[in-house]
């Protein structure tokens, strides 16, 4: 299985579930701002950078995991992934999975300045706090995609 996560930009929200998912952070207690900056492409994506897969690694069960920025595509990036996907007979074989629900005020702001308007010193404090707020929402929702979807089991 090929899994995907996705967001605007690719620099937090996708980063940060996808090194969830992955086992690359604690899940009893938020990441310090050093352990959120060692992931990586945690918030060094650029514009230029959208629309490009990154490979994150494998899970506990061979399933390969990714992360993209995408953009303004929102549901039409599901729907035109999907559709190649189903074209080529492999459909059962990605997991595409929108991590903006969770994406809170401070990582829009501090986002747009850090990534989008290229100020990190004004925005990357701002994106970290806001990571660290929604960070067990994340947790919770890369529990819910193991559940559900891969079979995986928490401990």
């Amino acid at each position: 299985m090929n899994i995907i996560y996705h967001c605007f930009g690719g620099a937090h929200s996708s980063v940060t579930t996808a090194a969830i998912h992955l086992g690359w952070l604690a899940t009893s207690k938020k990441p310090t701002f050093e352990e959120l900056l060692q992931i990586p492409y945690f918030e060094v994506q650029i514009g230029a950078d959208h629309g490009i897969f990154r490979y994150m690694g494998e899970d506990e069960k061979q399933n390969k995991v990714f992360i993209l920025g995408r953009r303004n595509l929102k549901d039409n990036f599901e729907k035109l992934t999907y559709g190649l996907a189903k074209i080529y007979g492999r459909k059962e074989d990605f997991l595409l999975i929108d991590t903006m629900p969770y994406v809170n005020w401070k990582m829009v702001i501090g986002g747009s300045l850090s990534r989008g308007l290229e100020a990190p010193k004004l925005g990357r404090k701002i994106v970290l706090q806001g990571v660290q707020d929604s960070f067990f929402k994340y947790v919770a929702f890369v529990e819910q995609i193991k559940r559900e979807y891969l079979n995986i089991i928490s401990s």
